[in-house]
């Protein structure tokens, strides 16, 4: 039987690919154009929620168990400049991210979830800063998900399920 941490980190590592295909699968409704666009000028676009995770994930997840999660070299505010990025590009940063999550995940065994870690200066469980990604992972998700409908509308294909269908 799978000790409690070895459990965990396989539902984590489940959960993560399942955030990364439901943002996949909103992506692939939409034009460029229409990543791009934000309900308010004050508001995100879901290129740069793109950008933010990428960056978030640039930052956490090299040297996850050794050096502050939060790198000298991420400039965060630059993650909330819209600039047009190509698709192509965007699925780059977007990947790029996600490839290090996994790997170091993957890579992490069950007495590595009582480390002390470090974020922002602070110590924390490597349990606690997985948490804290999942968190922050799904709330951008919703954000994805938000603003594809509202661009959408009718036309967007529900990634769960529909109104009137959970019977």
């Amino acid at each position: 039987m799978k000790t409690f941490e070895e459990q965990y980190l396989s539902i984590v590592i489940t959960q993560f690919a399942h955030f990364k295909e439901r943002a996949e699968q909103a992506f692939s409704q939409l034009s460029n154009d229409e990543l791009h666009w934000k309900p308010s000028e004050e508001s995100n676009s879901i290129v740069i929620i793109i950008k933010h995770l990428s960056g978030n994930m640039h930052s956490r997840w090299v040297d996850f168990l050794t050096t502050d999660g939060e790198k000298s070299y991420r400039n965060r505010d630059d993650e909330f400049l819209d600039e047009r990025l190509s698709r192509e590009e965007l699925m780059y940063k977007w990947d790029s991210g996600w490839q290090l999550l996994f790997q170091t995940l993957e890579s992490l065994v069950e007495n590595d979830l009582h480390k002390a870690v470090t974020l922002r200066n602070q110590q924390i469980t490597a349990f606690s800063a997985i948490q804290t990604e999942i968190a922050h992972i799904s709330y951008h998700l919703g954000q994805i998900l938000y603003i594809g409908k509202q661009i959408k509308d009718k036309e967007w294909t529900i990634l769960s399920i529909a109104k009137g269908k959970s019977k």
